[in-house]
Formats: structure tokens, C-alpha cells, sequence
């Protein structure tokens, strides 16, 4: 997908399910592919995508399970596969910073289920990725630790998309074969949309979040960023349980296309990709059927009001007012604003997206997802955020996700360009609908590659 210049090359460009086959096929063992992931990432280390990388218990672990493997015994799909995990989850024998300068493990807590749940499928941490700081931030930036760089461009330097950041970079550039994000307002799928690969934000409460950072307990969830929505898929079954059956096709699957707010002073590289995506799944027998959902505009302060007074919590007031001065800038001014915030307005923001959920769960009585894009323009230049006009629009990078977390649906954005600069197709489903959403997002993938 990406034309880097490593050394090595890139062993998870289709997927998982094909790196797997390579390895039984006794192409690859899981000592090499480790091996050529360290490589890789040595040779990128200027994407500076992780945190830290646990390289010694990586080739240990994928020693002993080709030794496994060849006695037969095989753990499944993730058996051996190189993950990257977000810097707020809490993994064991590894630090935990949350994307900040100041001492917050404690706040993270324990090795949660999620990872849990990969080191038993078998996978392998390779190492915690970089993150914008406490989670919350759209662009990708981090004044205080460091902003990865994007590898869709290796000659400039442009946002990777945020908060999960360093976890797409990793991904995208093929150091590892899986990474862990977060999304509480989008952090998996905008940089899932400006990195060029799939990024699924679960329905809150499908994954358990035990172990991760609270930024907002009522927005946060945690989800995959991949290569492949079939790579997605298999998360998704091994966190649920829940099987994802494939579709065949998309005739007669009406797809929504809300106006407001979603198709607003958009980039012209994402209008035309996404009015040629809307276009190709019409030839295939989808239907469009233009709608609206103007509520989609209460985003601008539902989100604040809501977010805001939840990471206070978080962090307590006494302790952000104390790191307050080291904090990114964009992070310490979007958190102070929860200080502002009465319960009152917290408690009527609560009751208004409760009831925003519950109408726009209605609308899918007559559409069986919304599509839009994911973020409305390309990746832009760290540089451009010089300009504060070009500054103020970056900040916009999660206009179109949040709503989705304010509604309680489920999402996943996918690659939708066909060249130069990735933009990203967001698809929308109700809440608990992952399995479906996933199957028809599948569909969508391969129409889009043909």
C-alpha cells in the first residue's frame, strides 16, 4: 500500500488471515516474522510510532509458540502475530504514560481484559504505541511526547490522526499486524481515515474497558485498527464471542446519506471519493437514500460538556490544576473546560444524548446504515498548523465521529481513495449491530478494491 524505504518488507499488506496461511504453510515462522518487524522497525524509527518496544519477550514468546506450533497444538487466527497496543492501556511489565509527561499509570490500572484476551488467542505485544496525550485529541499531535509521523507521506510531515496515533502509523506501515486504539470521539477511525486503513469503534460496552485510561466512561470503547475489515472481524468474534457471517452481496441494501453537518465544506478530493463510493455500491445494487439528521449539529457542545467534566474526574481537579502548565495545549484547553461545567449542564447534556441515541436509532427502521465520510479532508501538514485558520480547521478532523459516540451507534471507516492522499468511508449501525455492521463493511471493502 505505501512505498517505504525499509530494508524489510511489509508481511501483513493483506491481512492477517494471509500472513497466518504463510506461517502454517512453513513460508515464516513467528521468529522471523518478529524478527522482521524489529527490523522494520528500526528502519522506520522516524514514524516514531511507539512508546517502547518489548523486543527480548517477543522473540521469547515467538520462539516457544513455533515450538508449539510444530507439536501441533495452533491457538488460532492471532497465534503468533506481532500487536501493538495504544499507551493508556495498562499491559504488564511495560509503562504505562498516557501520552503525558506527568505520572498517571496509577489511573490506567491493571492489564485489562482486552489484552488479556490477545496474549490468550496468542498474540504477541510488540510494544505500546504512541498516543495524543490523556486521549483527547483529534489531530494526532502530542506537544509533550511526541507526534508520529504519518507514512502515507514520507517527504512531510502530516498528522496522523488522533488519539490513537501511533497505533495506526504502526499499522500502516506494517511494523506490526494489529494495533489496539481507543475511540471516544473518533480516535480509531480518524486515524484509521488519515493512514489509509480500517478502524472499527465498537459499540460501548462490547469490550470491557477495565485497564484503559477513563477519558469519558460514557463515551469510551475500544476497537481494532487493521489492514482488512476480515482482520477486524476476528477481534471482534474473539472479545464477543459473536460470528460475523459473510455477505454476498448488496443489492437491495439501502444505505442513508445525512446532510447536515456530514457533507459540510468537505475537502474536494473527499466529496469526489465519496460520491464515487456512493456511486460504485449504487452499481452493485445498493440504494442511497438522501436523509438528514440535523441533531448531528449538537455535537459542538453535548461533547464538551459531557467529556470535559468526566476526564476532571479522572484526573482529579487538584492534580490537573497542578500539571496544567506541562500539559499539551490543545488537551489542557479542551479538559479545563469540564472545570466550567455545573452538573446541571453535565446531567441535561447526559439526558439530551440519551435521547439523541434513542432518535437516531429510529432512523434505521428504513436505512440499514449511514454512510459518510470520515473526516472532511486529507491528512494536512504539521507545518499548516502554523496558520491559525488551517489550525482551527484541523481541530475539525472529528466533526463527522463524534456525533457517532453522542448517538451510541457502532462504526468502522475504511479506505475509500483510489490514489495520492487517503480519505476514509465511515459506516454507520445501531448500537450491538457490529457483527453486521462488519459483514457489510467486508462487502463494501472488496467492491471498493475491485
Amino acid at each position: 500500500m505505501l512505498n517505504l524505504p525499509t530494508t524489510t518488507s511489509d508481511l501483513f499488506d493483506r491481512g492477517i488471515t494471509s500472513w497466518g496461511k504463510r506461517v502454517r504453510q512453513g513460508e515464516l515462522s513467528f521468529t522471523e516474522t518478529i524478527n522482521s518487524c524489529l527490523l522494520r522497525a528500526e528502519d522506520l524509527e522516524r514514524l516514531n510510532a511507539f512508546e517502547c518496544i518489548d523486543a527480548r519477550r517477543a522473540l521469547d514468546t515467538a520462539k516457544a509458540y513455533d515450538a508449539l506450533l510444530q507439536s501441533g497444538t495452533d491457538l488460532g487466527p492471532l497465534m503468533g502475530l506481532p500487536v501493538g497496543i495504544k499507551d493508556i492501556m495498562a499491559v504488564n511489565n511495560l509503562p504505562t504514560t498516557n501520552g503525558s509527561n506527568a505520572n498517571t499509570a496509577h489511573l490506567s490500572g491493571s492489564e485489562g481484559p482486552v489484552v488479556n484476551a490477545l496474549r490468550a488467542a496468542g498474540a504477541i505485544i510488540f510494544g505500546k504505541t504512541r498516543t495524543v496525550e490523556f486521549a483527547l485529541g483529534a489531530t494526532g499531535v502530542n506537544e509533550s511526547r511526541g507526534t508520529p509521523w504519518n507514512p502515507v507521506d514520507m517527504n512531510t510531515h502530516r498528522i496522523p490522526g488522533g488519539s490513537s496515533s501511533g497505533s495506526a502509523v504502526a499499522v500502516s506501515a506494517g511494523i506490526v499486524g494489529l494495533a489496539m486504539g481507543t475511540d471516544t470521539g473518533g480516535s480509531v477511525r480518524i486515524p484509521a481515515c488519515f493512514t489509509g486503513i480500517v478502524g472499527h469503534k465498537t459499540s460501548v460496552g462490547k469490550w470491557p474497558t477495565d485497564g484503559v485510561f477513563p477519558l469519558s466512561p460514557t463515551l469510551d470503547s475500544i476497537g481494532p485498527l487493521c489492514r482488512t475489515v476480515a482482520d477486524a472481524a476476528i477481534m471482534h468474534t474473539l472479545m464477543t464471542g459473536e460470528p460475523v457471517q459473510a455477505k454476498t452481496s448488496v443489492s437491495g441494501l439501502r444505505f442513508g446519506v445525512p446532510s447536515t453537518l456530514f457533507l459540510d465544506d468537505l475537502d474536494d478530493k473527499v466529496t469526489s471519493d465519496f460520491e464515487r463510493t456512493c456511486k460504485r455500491f449504487e452499481e452493485a445494487g445498493a440504494i442511497r437514500v438522501e436523509m438528514d439528521f440535523p441533531e448531528a449539529l449538537e455535537r459542538e457542545y453535548l461533547f464538551p460538556d459531557i467529556v470535559g467534566p468526566e476526564i476532571i474526574s479522572s484526573l482529579g481537579v487538584d492534580f490537573f490544576h497542578e500539571i496544567h502548565a506541562d500539559v499539551d495545549t490543545v488537551t489542557a484547553q479542551r479538559a479545563a473546560h469540564g472545570l466550567t461545567v455545573s452538573a446541571t449542564t453535565h446531567l441535561a447534556a447526559q439526558a439530551r444524548r440519551k435521547h439523541l441515541s434513542r432518535k437516531a436509532a429510529v432512523q434505521f427502521n428504513t436505512v440499514d446504515c449511514w454512510l459518510t465520510p470520515t473526516c472532511p479532508f486529507v491528512p494536512m501538514t504539521i507545518e499548516s498548523f502554523e496558520d491559525p485558520a488551517m489550525h482551527a480547521r484541523g481541530l475539525l478532523a472529528s466533526r463527522n465521529t463524534q456525533p457517532v459516540n453522542l448517538f451510541n451507534l457502532c462504526g468502522i471507516s475504511i479506505p475509500m481513495h483510489q490514489s495520492d492522499l487517503p480519505t476514509g468511508l465511515q459506516i454507520l449501525m445501531p448500537d450491538s449491530a457490529d457483527a453486521k455492521l462488519l459483514a457489510t463493511a467486508q462487502l463494501f471493502h472488496t467492491l471498493l478494491k475491485q
